[in-house]
């Protein structure tokens, strides 16, 4: 009995496989350029099989042992179809279809969070990286994430967060604080009064003693004065010796005898007689007069 094989190379096997392939219509191919297609139900199918094309390229690209250069191969193969699947979706938007480039699925890091690498030629969604090409030599750094630097804080971080609450505004609102500093509250503000008022009275009788020219001891009271009221004391005295100085700076005593207003006139007079006697006459001409004046022994 003939094997499979040579049934296939049979005369009759051949010819029937021929006719077959003749009633076929011929296979097509994908237009090189999008832009070339004017059916919208042709754009939609070559846009299909570009996504067939991706998804059996990606799986295969699951497989690290493949080698560096095979991964590296593929993964530029599947961003080459990536490129003309958008160029098809563009071309489906410009015939009327569905915008499939707005739902379009975003890159993924190992961890899973969306990766999305800007084109530096501002087209397109980049350059991107699948399955095992992640794990690349100098591939797997781009997905790791740079340390964060401890940003130094500035005076306004530090001064943003600061409210009442910080200085202390808002102890008294909750009661408790009002309730343990209430009696010693009432204690420091009885014994501030007695000292307030007992200051008042030494200070009464330390400055009734300075005028009076007495002793620092006051009065009936017998008490000695420390530092504060000794103060007090030197400070009463020293105002009265300024306000003595002041008086006697009033005081005006005339030692020249000053004079009148007469006098104060006929000096004005001739001044002004001699400035235009300067102004009008010449020098030799005054001469003359002050010597006539001394011969006939006028004074004026």
């Amino acid at each position: 009995m003939a094997r499979n094989e040579e049934k296939a190379q049979s005369m009759l096997n051949r010819f029937v496989t021929m006719k077959e392939e003749e009633k076929r219509k011929p296979k097509e191919r994908r237009p090189y350029l999008a832009s070339q297609c004017r059916d919208l139900a042709e754009a939609d199918k070559w846009r299909q099989q570009i996504m067939r094309e991706i998804g059996r390229k990606v799986a295969d690209i699951q497989n690290e042992g493949l080698g560096e250069h095979r991964l590296r191969d593929m993964n530029d193969e599947i961003n080459k179809l990536l490129r003309e699947k958008v160029h098809w979706e563009r071309r489906i938007v410009e015939l009327g279809g569905h915008n499939y480039y707005r739902y379009s699925a975003k890159m993924t890091d190992l961890e899973g969070n969306i990766v999305d690498i800007p084109n530096p030629g501002g087209r397109g969604p980049g350059y991107r990286y699948f399955g095992a090409a992640k794990k690349l030599p100098g591939v797997r750094e781009l997905f790791e994430k740079p340390p964060e630097m401890r940003k130094r804080r500035t005076r306004y971080d530090i001064y943003k967060r600061i409210d009442a609450t910080y200085y202390g505004y808002r102890d008294d609102e909750d009661g408790i604080l009002e309730k343990l500093e209430g009696p010693a509250e009432k204690e420091l503000r009885a014994a501030a009064l007695n000292s307030w008022t007992e200051m008042e009275n030494i200070k009464k009788e330390a400055r009734k003693a300075v005028k009076s020219g007495e002793v620092v001891e006051v009065g009936a009271v017998s008490k000695i004065l420390f530092e504060e009221e000794e103060d007090v004391v030197e400070e009463e005295r020293r105002k009265e010796r300024e306000r003595e100085q002041k008086d006697k700076e009033k005081e005006f005593v005339v030692h020249v005898p000053l004079p009148d207003d007469e006098e104060i006139k006929k000096r004005i007079l001739e001044t002004k007689k001699r400035e235009m006697l300067e102004k009008y006459t010449s020098t030799e001409l005054l001469e003359e007069l002050t010597e006539a004046k001394t011969l006939l022994n006028i004074q004026r």
